[in-house]
C-alpha cells in the first residue's frame, strides 16, 4: 500500500531498528546483508506497516553486530575525528558530565570536520534499489552526535554543532526515498539546549527531499529510560523545528505527558508511541486502540497522523517484534473500523 493512495487517516510507522536475524550475525556478508533487509522490509509490509524502515541494517557491523551504530556509524568515517581513544580522552570526556550514561567519547575533534569517509547516499541507494522509494531512512541527529564528543579543536559546542549539521545536511541533500528521519534521544533530558538543537535539526531538516520527520525519545538503552525530562518542557522546542510529523515516545511514558502536545502546532503532525518497546508483554489491538483514542481526544481532530512504537526493537527478540508491529496495525484499524 503506498502512503499517496492509502485510506486511513492514521498512518502505521516504526521508528527505525529491528533485532538483527542470527544467520546474518553468523555468517555476515554484503549478499547477507541485502536479503536481510529483503526480509526486514517485508516483514512490516507483510503486516501492514504503512511506512517501513531497513531496520536500520544498513549500519551492520559485523564486528559489533550487538549494537545499531546510532553514534559510531556516523563519527567513525568522518574526517578531522580521532577514533582511536586512550584513558586521558576518557577522563577528559568525563569531566564535561555531558553524557551521564556514556563514559567514553564516540571520537576526538582534532581538526574541522569533513564528510570523510561518511557516504549515506550509497546506503540509502542500496535500500531503494532492494525495496523502492516508499521507505523511511534514519539518521541521527547532529545535536545527539555532537554530545558524544570530546571537542580539542573548535572549543565551542555550538560550532562543532552547526559543522556536524552541515556535513550531515550536504549529504541528505541527495538522498531519494519517502521520508528521512532525524533521531534524537539526548535533548529531551536537556531542554535548555532546545534553541539552538532546533537551529541544527533544522539545517538537516531543510536540505530533506521528501518527507520529514523527528523521532524523540528519552532513551532506550539495554530497555532503560537514559533521560529525566518531561514533554512539557520539550514544547516551545518541537514548534521550532521545520518538519512534517513528530515520532513520540508516549507508551512508556506518563499519562499526563499527553497533555502537553495540545499545544504543538497544527502544521505538524504528531506520531503517537502507542507500543512500549521496554517490555516483552505484546499489547493487544484493544490497548493500542484505546491509547489512539485517548491521544485524539486530547488533540485537535486530524492533528494525530502516525502511530508506531516508542522506539526501535533492536533489543527485542524477533518473535517479539513481530507480534507487536502486528497489534500495532490490528489497534490502528480497531480504532479507526477498518
Amino acid at each position: 500500500m503506498s502512503i499517496q493512495n492509502s485510506k486511513p487517516l492514521i498512518l502505521t510507522t516504526t521508528v527505525g531498528s529491528y533485532p538483527v536475524p542470527d544467520w546474518l550475525m553468523a555468517s555476515p556478508s554484503e549478499q547477507g546483508l541485502m536479503d536481510a533487509t529483503r526480509v526486514v522490509v517485508d516483514i512490516q509490509r507483510q503486516f501492514g506497516i504503512d511506512l517501513p524502515t531497513d531496520g536500520e541494517l544498513y549500519r551492520f557491523d559485523m564486528n559489533h553486530p550487538d549494537t545499531n551504530g546510532m553514534i559510531e556509524y556516523f563519527i567513525r568515517p568522518l574526517g578531522g575525528i580521532r577514533a582511536e581513544v586512550g584513558r586521558q580522552d576518557w577522563q577528559a570526556f568525563s569531566e564535561k558530565h555531558s553524557m551521564s550514561f556514556r563514559s567514553k567519547p564516540a571520537g576526538v575533534v582534532e581538526e574541522e570536520i569533513g564528510e570523510g569517509s561518511l557516504n549515506l547516499v550509497v546506503d540509502c541507494e542500496r535500500l531503494v534499489a532492494i525495496a523502492g522509494e516508499n521507505v523511511k531512512f534514519t539518521v541521527t541527529s547532529p545535536y545527539m552526535l555532537a554530545r558524544t564528543l570530546l571537542d580539542n579543536h573548535y572549543h565551542d559546542f555550538e560550532v562543532l554543532l552547526f559543522e556536524l549539521a552541515r556535513v550531515l545536511s550536504s549529504q541528505i541533500a541527495d538522498l531519494n526515498c519517502h521520508c528521512i528521519q532525524i533521531d534524537e534521544a539526548n535533548i529531551p533530558g536537556n531542554p535548555q539546549d532546545g534553541t539552538i538543537a532546533a537551529k541544527a535539526i533544522n539545517i538537516v531538516l531543510d536540505a530533506v527531499q521528501g518527507e520529514k520527520a523527528v523521532h524523540f525519545c528519552f532513551g532506550n538503552y539495554g530497555g532503560q529510560v537514559i533521560q529525566k525530562g518531561s514533554w512539557l518542557a520539550l514544547v516551545s522546542f518541537l514548534n521550532q523545528l521545520r518538519c512534517d510529523h513528530l515520532v513520540l515516545e508516549l507508551a512508556h511514558r506518563p499519562d499526563d505527558d499527553l497533555d502537553a502536545l495540545k499545544d504543538i502546532s497544527t502544521d505538524i503532525r504528531l506520531g503517537i508511541g502507542v507500543i512500549d518497546v521496554k517490555i516483552n508483554h505484546v499489547e493487544t489491538a484493544d490497548q493500542v486502540a484505546m491509547r489512539i483514542e485517548e491521544a485524539e481526544k486530547k488533540m485537535n481532530r486530524g492533528h494525530v497522523g502516525w502511530v508506531h512504537p516508542d522506539c526501535g526493537f533492536w533489543m527485542l527478540k524477533r518473535s517479539v517484534a513481530d507480534r507487536k508491529m502486528e497489534a500495532l496495525v490490528a489497534g490502528r484499524n480497531k480504532y479507526l473500523g477498518l
